[in-house]
């Protein structure tokens, strides 16, 4: 299987050229349906270790349905097959323009969520025009086991988020530990209680929203994504569903630019424009580098051919 990794702001991406399974044609959304029904071993074993690493993401190219489309991609982690990934993406850009399938320009991408339109600045800083995002629940308070009630926005940015601001915990490195155990307990109470999407989808992403100590900087996020790691990156998806909160509650303009910082310092530039159906269209800038180029080899005699269960 031939791969190429990169990372968007610490966040890592395994750009799959060839050696996955055949998931046949049709929407992209079908094709997504296959992998994580009927190829569960396959994605697991590429994500975990010792081949993958925690809070890598995978971007499988296949042939998108829309003409117009340089590619199309589906994301995935060790744990779920996903609608959307803005670091991927940006990986992905990055990744493409390193192989010589796209240059400086704006190009479209099919995703399971949608068409998103990339720009590639240089071969480095590439701008992410997302879906249509919305915030569909405000003030949302869930009881959390071993840690009281907890309010939240319910926001779809490409995937589902339950968003905290203030973080009830400092948004800080020293602080990982601490924030992984609450959302990973937040999006369990969330899933319990039924709390989610219009049409009852669960939440997979819980965001924390805190202060930085950097005075261009908005705020700093920290973002536990379904594999329970939290994403290095700011989280495109995640900061294209904090736009359409801020929106919402009338704390940003249309076309007004904000830095949003990870919770280990890297930053995303973004902004939105309205969009069509009363949501947001994010703008997400950020930067990629590829780290490696590889063939994956699955030995029939290797023990953790399938990947480290533990």
């Amino acid at each position: 299987m031939h791969v190429i990794d990169s990372h968007t702001g610490g966040e890592p991406t395994r750009v799959i050229l060839d050696g996955a399974p055949d998931l046949g044609a049709g929407p992209l959304t079908e094709r997504a349906h296959r992998l994580a029904t009927e190829h569960e071993s396959f994605y697991r074993s590429v994500m975990l270790e010792p081949r993958g690493q925690p809070a890598m993401v995978a971007a499988l190219l296949v042939k998108p349905v829309d003409p117009t489309c340089v590619t199309g991609v589906i994301y995935f982690d060790v744990d779920a097959v996903l609608g959307m990934c803005g670091h991927g993406t940006i990986g992905l850009a990055v990744t493409l323009a390193h192989l010589g399938r796209i240059g400086v320009g704006t190009h479209r991408i099919e995703t399971p969520a949608g068409v998103v339109t990339i720009e590639l600045h240089d071969p480095n800083t590439v701008t992410v025009t997302n879906i249509e995002s919305r915030r569909v629940h405000q003030s949302v308070t869930i009881d959390v086991p071993e840690y009281g009630e907890v309010t939240g926005d319910v926001a779809y940015g490409g995937n589902w988020f339950f968003i905290v601001d203030p973080s009830p915990i400092p948004v800080d490195a020293n602080n990982i530990r601490a924030l992984t155990d609450m959302t990973v307990a937040i999006r369990e109470a969330s899933i319990a209680q039924g709390v989610g999407g219009e049409q009852g989808e669960p939440i997979d992403h819980v965001i924390f929203q805190g202060i930085s100590p950097n005075a261009d900087v908005h705020s700093r996020n920290f973002v536990l994504c379904p594999d329970d790691n939290y994403d290095r990156s700011p989280c495109g998806t995640g900061s294209s569903a904090r736009l359409a909160c801020l929106a919402a509650d009338g704390r940003l303009a249309a076309g007004e630019e904000i830095v949003q910082e990870s919770v280990i310092g890297s930053s995303y530039r973004l902004s939105y424009q309205s969009g069509p159906n009363g949501g947001v269209i994010p703008s997400i800038t950020g930067q990629a580098y590829v780290m490696a180029e590889a063939k994956l080899i699955f030995d029939g005699q290797d023990p953790f051919r399938d990947g480290i269960e533990t």
